[in-house]
């Protein structure tokens, strides 16, 4: 065996491209955060109807993978997403799903990047700073001047408790729950409690 490749983790899938800049480690339980870019960082999700083309695509891909969004944004040339590991398949392929559905809806060709960044969140203080990243991304962007401003993420539901075209995985909906897991989640897992920190909050993980 080759000693200079990284050693795989004692559970799930471990894969790395060819060229060695990008490792993922999947179906090992954890939440992932996600970014992929728009083809050559351009604005092509910079209109309403393509911000909202895209949380259209990601609840359809959600509901067909069964997987949670715990928080979201749309920014004008890419996004951002906190999610579990889908029921249906590897993590991959539901990105590639949802940048389809996208994409074959749009006029832009390419429409995306060819590869995404993946980060597996392990903790419960890396889950809850991933989630102000995401909401605080339009503010450090100069877009709004508060994270509520901005319309297309998943900020407003944990400050209000509103529900929009994406279903998000969050406390109120754990709570909603006794803080049971969706039900086509428990299969995987050895305790039924919601993977969704407790005690941080509505709308704690972005102040």
């Amino acid at each position: 065996m080759d000693a200079t490749l990284p050693k795989p983790p004692p559970v799930g899938v471990f894969s790395q491209c060819m060229k060695g800049k990008r490792i993922r480690y999947q179906q090992t339980g954890e939440f992932h955060f996600l970014t992929f870019s728009c083809y050559r960082r351009r604005p092509y999700l910079s209109t309403v109807a393509a911000m909202e083309l895209f949380e259209d695509a990601l609840e359809r891909v959600r509901l067909r993978y069964f997987f949670a969004v715990a928080g979201y944004v749309v920014m004008p040339e890419h996004v951002h997403l906190l999610v579990s590991e889908p029921r249906r398949g590897l993590l991959s392929r539901s990105v590639q799903a949802l940048k389809l559905s996208v994409s074959m809806r749009s006029r832009e060709r390419p429409f995306w990047q060819a590869h995404y960044h993946d980060f597996n969140v392990s903790a419960q203080e890396k889950y809850v700073e991933k989630l102000r990243y995401i909401h605080r991304n339009p503010v450090r962007r100069g877009l709004v001047a508060k994270p509520e401003d901005w319309k297309w993420s998943s900020f407003r539901h944990y400050q209000t408790v509103m529900r929009g075209i994406v279903e998000i995985e969050s406390e109120w909906t754990a709570r909603e729950r006794g803080w049971q897991l969706p039900e086509w989640m428990r299969y995987r897992q050895l305790g039924f409690s919601s993977p969704v920190p407790e005690g941080e909050g509505p709308g704690a993980p972005s102040t």
